[in-house]
C-alpha cells in the first residue's frame, strides 16, 4: 500500500494551494480517508477526513471555510484544496486511509510553507 502526496510548495499569505494523494494498493472506497499536518516543532494535528460513505466530514476550527476535501475513489485519489492560506498552515502535510476495522496507511507527506 503507497499513498503520496503531492502539490505543496511555498505560496504567500491569501494564496492557495490543491494538494493531491495517489493510493495505491488498496480500494479506496473501503476505506475512510483524510489529511493531516504537522508543523516545525508541534504535535501532528487532524486537519480534514472523509468516513467510508462519505457520510460524515470533518474539518478543524483552524480550516473550516477555508478547506476542502473530497475523494474520487474510482481513481483512487483525494484532494485539499487550501484558500486563504494563512501563515500558521505552514507544515508538512499527509494524507491517511483508515479501514472500518482500524487498518491504518498513511504516505510520505508535502511540504506547504505560507510566507510572504
Amino acid at each position: 500500500v503507497q499513498l503520496q502526496a503531492y502539490g505543496g510548495g511555498l505560496v504567500q499569505p491569501g494564496g492557495y494551494l490543491t494538494l493531491t494523494c495517489v493510493v495505491s494498493g488498496l480500494t479506496m472506497d473501503h476505506y475512510a480517508i483524510g489529511w493531516f499536518r504537522q508543523a516545525p516543532g508541534k504535535e501532528p494535528e487532524g486537519v480534514s477526513c472523509i468516513s467510508i460513505d462519505d457520510g460524515m466530514i470533518f474539518y478543524a476550527d483552524s480550516v473550516k471555510a477555508r478547506f476542502t476535501i473530497s475523494r474520487d475513489n474510482a481513481r483512487n485519489t483525494m484532494c485539499l484544496q487550501m484558500h486563504n492560506l494563512k501563515p500558521e498552515d505552514t507544515a508538512v502535510y499527509y494524507c491517511w486511509a483508515r479501514r472500518w476495522n482500524g487498518v491504518e496507511y498513511w504516505g510520505v507527506g508535502t511540504l506547504v510553507t505560507v510566507s510572504s
